[in-house]
């Protein structure tokens, strides 16, 4: 007898095999002591797993801190997109592996040691948030269906059901830390997690802060400052930014369709911008399309951000250093995470996801409710907690501007504690900070010279001393 199939954003699951999954496995994690790529015994506990929550259960990779576990802070990681995978995270950015693409001539690839890794000196949860994100999976087609705010409420359940199962973590410091676009949700989490705690929510969890690298919190301001900042990265002319200034009022993004000279000089600054790669404006740009985009009949919008479409080819042999794209490493985790033996070794469930990819493009286009466009407020609101914040913008990202984060952080009017001052790794300035107080509230802002989208992936030795120095209580 046939099984019934659904396909739901991609994902054919039987529906029986789900419901027999459900009814015969644990959401408590397994261990995983070797992996595929990596030669030997894994040097630090590894431990993956599901965790229900509502309609989705949730897959998590739980690195423990390699220094002093039973004191050390406890972190959940979220990553960007907002649909890649927490394994985005745990191989690219702050994990304890990374691939080894000096020798990769083919096949499975090899995995070698993160010298920077922050698991160096804190237990990290990398989660596949939201549902569909990874491995991630959901029990009905309605559970695919999530939004900013819901995504919020699941991770925030999903940490509380994770501590549950952790018990010996639950005194521990407890941060969320996030990347690009996970910052609109990461204070709205950090809310529910302090009002959870408030109303008796067990059990309690032990906030006492938030990071986030790239953080976006408010798209209209960031898109706004890519003009702005293209000026003043010597990418547009000063008498081409004079002209779009005044003819756009400061006004880049929502421009009527009769200001005619405004949309000539947006068309100018994208002949001069358009095939630069917004993530990182010193880097090759590759496999990517930009298109303006256009909505309501009223108004057009013109959005000089690019539209990314990443075409990973998994025939790729080698890599060519004159030739070389970071889309390459990226293609990597694709054949590596869809490898059966990989999953076997990871404890996923098979059935429940057609195919990884590193980034669900299907969950942007299909079932994302994007239901916060800033969380300004939520950040203002956060100003009264006493909470520890650090918020890092690499300064060569064209996507996220780091004037546009600067711009809303001053609109918190905060005191200002230290003045503008750069900061040191090895002795070489790393970048540039500002720190600002209320009461007991600190928010350290940090540049990351060099850097583009997602800091981590540019500047791992000198984000990991940031890290560090942050995490234990010390100056940058």
């Amino acid at each position: 007898m046939p099984l019934n199939f659904f396909n739901f954003i991609g994902f054919p699951l039987s529906f029986p095999l789900l419901l027999f999954l459900q009814a015969t496995l644990l959401s408590d994690g397994s261990i995983v002591k070797t992996l595929p790529g990596f030669p030997g015994v894994l040097p630090f506990k590894l431990e993956t797993g599901y965790v229900r929550v509502e309609e989705s259960e949730l897959f998590y990779y739980f690195v423990e801190s390699q220094g002093r576990a039973p004191f050390d802070p406890l972190i959940l990681y979220l990553n960007g997109g907002p649909s890649c995978s927490g394994l985005n995270g745990f191989l690219y950015q702050a994990g304890p592996l990374v691939f080894n693409i000096t020798d990769y001539t083919g096949g499975l690839p090899a995995l070698s040691l993160n010298p920077n890794s922050w698991t160096k000196t804190a237990s990290i949860i990398f989660v596949d948030a939201p549902i569909g994100t990874g491995f991630s999976y959901a029990t009905t087609p309605q559970g695919y269906s999530v939004s900013d705010t819901k995504s919020a409420r699941q991770t925030h359940n999903f940490i509380r059901e994770w501590l549950i199962n952790h018990p010996e973590f639950i005194k521990n410091e407890f941060f969320i830390a996030s990347d690009a676009y996970s910052g609109i949700v990461t204070p709205v989490i950090a809310e529910e997690i302090l009002n959870g705690n408030e109303i008796g929510a067990e059990p309690r969890i032990n906030l006492k802060g938030f990071l986030s690298g790239s953080p976006h919190t408010d798209k209209l301001q960031e898109d706004n400052s890519i003009i702005p900042y293209s000026y003043q990265m010597a990418l547009i002319s000063d008498h081409l930014y004079q002209s779009a200034r005044i003819s756009c009022n400061e006004q880049y993004v929502i421009v009527d369709p009769s200001n005619a000279k405004c949309l000539t000089d947006l068309e100018a600054i994208y002949e001069c911008i358009g095939q630069i790669d917004f993530a990182n404006i010193l880097e090759p740009r590759c496999d990517i399309n930009l298109v303006p985009e256009e909505k309501d009949g009223q108004q057009a919008r013109r959005s000089l951000k690019e539209n990314q479409t990443y075409n990973f080819n998994s025939s790729v042999q080698k890599t060519d250093k004159k030739f070389w794209c970071r889309n390459f490493v990226y293609a990597l985790s694709n054949i590596w995470a869809n490898d059966r033996s990989v999953q076997n070794a990871l404890h996923v469930r098979q059935g429940t996801i057609r195919e990884w990819v590193r980034c669900n493009e299907s969950i942007i286009q299909q079932t994302y409710l994007y239901d916060i466009r800033s969380a300004i407020v939520y950040q203002k609101n956060l100003t009264n907690t006493g909470l520890q914040v650090l918020l890092y913008n690499g300064d060569h990202d064209l996507g996220l501007p780091h004037i546009s984060t600067q711009k809303w952080i001053k609109s918190l009017n905060l005191s200002k504690q230290s003045e503008w001052r750069p900061w040191f790794v090895d002795g070489q300035i790393a970048g540039y900070t500002v720190k600002y107080s209320n009461q007991g509230y600190h928010l350290t802002y940090v540049t990351v010279k060099g850097a583009g989208h997602s800091p981590t992936e540019y500047k791992s030795k000198e984000c990991y001393s940031m890290f560090e120095r942050w995490i234990h209580y010390y100056p940058l």
